[in-house]
């Protein structure tokens, strides 16, 4: 049967994405051209075809304005999960705010599906070093897992020596989580990323699949992930410079394809399946004292906001 691969859709539209936060206003966003509904229709069709589930982490601002697609969502036997409200790296909130962000999400799409959330991955996934005290709020929260961990270095996100495969985080008083990064594949000891996305669009086909067969031999589920916007090669471009519009824009022409292929060769469900099926890992060699948080969020006036009266508030065991 082969190992069973977790497939994830992060629902934004195309404006909401990190790397237009300084060329596109928030107060634009009800302005723009809509293509989340109809892309996220044609991936619902995509996967039905192929007998696919997913988890479909869904930003609170398109659920708020679009429910019908969360039903639709729901209806159709997928996960549904929190990827925020308002899409905003967590390193650029306060705890306060990321707290309110996340719960207005889980709110609103509770009250449209009448079922708990238990999933949540973080816009351009910003579990850093520097916003390590996300689980402690996810904790309070009362979710489950978390999918925001990326191990590998880049100019967004990234917390390159985090484990590879999913592991268990323990926050002081308050339980645990489970953390599932986003996949990677180690080529010369290092960190390759295997996860979708822009790795999806941009690697040849031949690498990505065999990134997941690579993972797949270690006895381990690949994570892979995409946005509807990726399937629309008539996306609205905006004018990024020449590298970051390759990254962007590069190859969406042949995204739909190429996830078509991934539903024909592997075996794909939603995340909490997959964490149900898998061996979690019990030890990551670091931990995260309240000393180091504080003098990480220092740097970003946050550090009235954290708990000085914990020694420990992550531990992961």
């Amino acid at each position: 049967m082969g190992i069973l691969n977790a497939l994830s859709v992060d629902v934004e539209d195309w404006f909401h994405v990190s790397l237009f936060r300084h060329h596109i206003k928030r107060s634009q966003w009800n302005e723009l051209e809509n293509t989340v509904v109809s892309n996220v229709c044609r991936i619902l069709e995509l996967f039905s075809e192929h007998g696919a589930r997913a988890t479909f982490f869904i930003l609170g601002w398109v659920a708020e304005r679009y429910p019908e697609i969360v039903i639709a969502i729901q209806e159709q036997g997928h996960e549904i999960a929190s990827h925020g409200y308002g899409h905003k790296v967590i390193y650029e909130q306060s705890p306060d705010e990321f707290f309110e962000d996340v719960q207005r999400s889980i709110d609103i799409l509770e009250g449209i599906t009448g079922e708990k959330v238990k999933g949540y991955r973080a816009p351009s996934y910003s579990i850093t070093r520097e916003s390590l005290w996300a689980w402690e709020t996810l904790a309070d929260l009362g979710l489950q897992y978390d999918s925001s961990v990326f191990p590998i270095k880049h100019d967004l996100y990234g917390i390159a020596d985090a484990p590879r495969f999913p592991f268990n985080v323990y926050v002081s008083g308050k339980g645990k989580l489970i953390e599932f990064p986003i996949s990677t594949i180690q080529i010369f000891g290092k960190n390759v990323p295997m996860a979708g996305g822009g790795y999806l669009r941009l690697y040849p086909y031949w690498f990505f699949k065999y990134g997941i067969e690579k993972i797949n031999a270690e006895n381990k589920p690949a994570v892979i992930y995409f946005h509807p916007w990726e399937l629309d090669p008539q996306l609205p471009r905006i004018d990024v410079g020449s590298m970051k519009r390759i990254r962007h824009y590069g190859n969406l022409a042949l995204m739909e394809d190429r996830i078509v292929n991934l539903l024909k060769t592997f075996r794909f469900g939603t995340v909490d399946e997959v964490l149900q099926q898998t061996d979690i890992i019990r030890r990551w060699p670091a931990t995260t004292s309240a000393d180091h948080l504080i003098e990480k969020s220092n740097a970003n006036g946050l550090s009235e906001k954290l708990p000085q009266n914990n020694r420990t508030i992550v531990e992961v065991e």
